[in-house]
């Protein structure tokens, strides 16, 4: 694959000592693979603002692009006012723009239902000073009635000043190739990331998978089963599938990859190495148990 090929990647802010920990060395190890960005999550209502500030900073001290996300859900439009002039402090000119998963009690208390009402609101408030990202779901958002349904919500997004878009995993390209040739037909041009989900503990990627309504075929659910407890074969196969979705996604001509890391920086190493992305030539002799 060539150098040129664009890819981010994306951390969540720490939450204890050991996690501060965990996170600075995904993110040092991160940015040696010479990302276009990091993207840093940020809870719903701001409930992790202050750690998602540190680990911007973090990113930005290892000398990369870092990249708040921002989710609608349970904010007031003071509050992102306050938020936007905060990152334009930090030269922060890209956002990844959210709806959010409300926590209890939460919804309703806030001034945006969706992502899209949020990006209206930034681009009238601050016209064009962010590049905005939206998200994407080539397999249908786990609350929509039908893909039709969750299509016109995209394309809502897009039309309120969404820039670009970064997919939920996924781990059928024939799902992501379909979602796009329906965004043409529906006359969406924005550039649509594939969000990677690097494989390393099964069971909580099948957990975290099925609340989100994401589909693991059931080859692959097998294979993993009858690997057992041996973690390094589950890891092993699991940086072998997503290399091979890389490889075909690539082929298709995506405009980049996004890599769900979860502040797990030896995953994203390896497929990058398999893949010859950025700087990751250097890795490929990282052990598949880093």
């Amino acid at each position: 694959m060539s150098d040129s090929a664009r890819f981010s990647a994306e951390v969540y802010p720490p939450q204890s000592a050991q996690g501060t920990a965990r996170l600075a060395d995904a993110v040092t190890r991160l940015q040696a693979l010479g990302p276009e960005f990091v993207s840093v999550t940020y809870g719903a209502g701001g409930g992790s603002a202050q750690a998602s500030l540190q680990a911007l900073r973090m990113v930005q001290a290892a000398g990369g692009t870092a990249v708040p996300h921002l989710s609608a859900i349970g904010m007031k439009r003071e509050q992102v006012r306050a938020l936007l002039e905060c990152y334009r402090a930090l030269d922060i000119r890209r956002l990844v723009i959210l709806r959010g998963d409300a926590p209890s009690g939460l919804r309703g208390t806030g001034d945006f239902l969706f992502a899209g009402e949020l990006v209206r609101f930034i681009r009238a408030d601050r016209g064009r000073q962010f590049h905005l990202d939206v998200a994407a779901f080539p397999e249908c958002h786990p609350q929509a009635r039908n893909s039709d349904e969750d299509l016109a919500h995209f394309k809502a997004k897009v039309e309120a000043g969404a820039d670009s878009a970064i997919t939920q995993y996924f781990f059928n390209a024939d799902a992501y190739e379909d979602f796009m040739e329906r965004c043409v037909a529906a006359g969406i041009r924005v550039p649509i990331v594939p969000g990677v989900m690097p494989i390393g503990e099964f069971a909580r990627l099948a957990r975290f998978s099925e609340a989100r309504g994401i589909d693991i075929p059931r080859w692959i659910r097998r294979r993993m089963e009858a690997f057992g407890d041996d973690r390094a074969s589950v890891r092993a196969f699991g940086i072998e599938l997503v290399t091979r979705l890389c490889e075909r996604l690539l082929a298709l001509g995506v405009p980049g990859l996004h890599f769900f890391s979860l502040n797990d920086a030896g995953r994203v190493e390896q497929v990058c190495a398999r893949l010859a992305l950025g700087h990751a030539r250097a890795a490929c002799a990282v052990p598949s148990g880093t």
